[in-house]
């Protein structure tokens, strides 16, 4: 007769299934942690690198560098339009900026091959941010693709349906060079400042009629509860002038010489 202990054994073979079992679930579970780990760390690195990503000025051509202080607001709706001289013209990128101490800029921005800028529009309704004492024509210098310290000279007015126009060119700047020619034009009810560059044309007089044309079919969509604005608007519609001559379906390509009110 066999023995308690002896009946209730558990066999050899049972026991190192069991063991292997066990060893087995231990490695699938530190293969998991491992893998875990690693898949953390992947997503940690991503993290720092898209973080560090959001930290460098944005490099793309189509659209202007926020300054310090301004970021791009996605979610608001653009408040101004050129209207348009037919339905093939291209359609400019448009970037709307907004400063945390009330300032707002919507800029609309031209292109050509290999995404060269050829012109650009920057409408600013000034904040809180807004330094008087610092010149006008320092971040003109920086929106024609310039230092903030190259020198401007002013190169004459042109007339628009908002009044005379200033413009601007890089001091030293031969009559026949191909170079970018800025505009400024400030208001001070409301506190408002349009601004911006063109550089299509081969002479001076080709940019100055495709500032004026610019300027000229510049509409406001919404003034944003700013009666000011849309008063301003309204007054500058009662006084808008035709654009490029008759046949011309591109104002950046068709322009010819504006009206010139003399050099300052």
């Amino acid at each position: 007769m066999q023995s308690l202990e002896a009946g209730t054994a558990v066999p050899p073979t049972r026991t190192a299934v069991h063991l292997a079992l066990a060893g087995f679930a231990d490695e699938v579970v530190g293969t998991l942690a491992h893998l875990f780990a690693y898949v953390g760390a992947l997503a940690l690195f991503a993290i720092l690198a898209l973080a560090a990503l959001g930290q460098l000025p944005d490099m793309r051509d189509d659209e202007p560098a926020p300054q310090p202080g301004w970021s791009v607001a996605d979610r608001s709706h653009p408040a101004f339009a050129l209207s348009r001289i037919d339905s093939s013209e291209k359609t400019a990128s448009y970037t709307i900026l907004r400063h945390p101490e009330g300032g707002r800029r919507d800029v609309m921005r031209w292109t050509g091959e290999a995404d060269k800028p050829l012109a650009e529009l920057d409408i600013y309704r000034e904040g809180a941010e807004f330094d008087v004492a610092r010149p006008a024509t320092a971040d003109l210098a920086v929106q024609m693709g310039l230092g903030a310290a190259t020198p401007l000279e002013q190169a004459g007015l042109i007339d628009t349906k908002f009044g005379p126009v200033a413009l601007f060119r890089p001091i030293g700047t031969a009559e026949g060079a191909r170079a970018c020619l800025g505009y400024l034009k400030r208001s001070e009810e409301p506190a408002l400042q349009i601004s911006g560059f063109s550089c299509q044309g081969g002479t001076l007089p080709a940019h100055r009629a495709a500032i004026a044309c610019t300027l000229n079919r510049l509409t406001l969509l919404t003034s944003g509860n700013e009666p000011k604005l849309a008063e301003l608007f309204a007054h500058a519609a009662l006084k808008r002038r035709g654009c490029a001559p008759a046949g011309s379906s591109d104002w950046l390509l068709g322009a010819a010489d504006a009206q010139l009110r003399g050099a300052l």
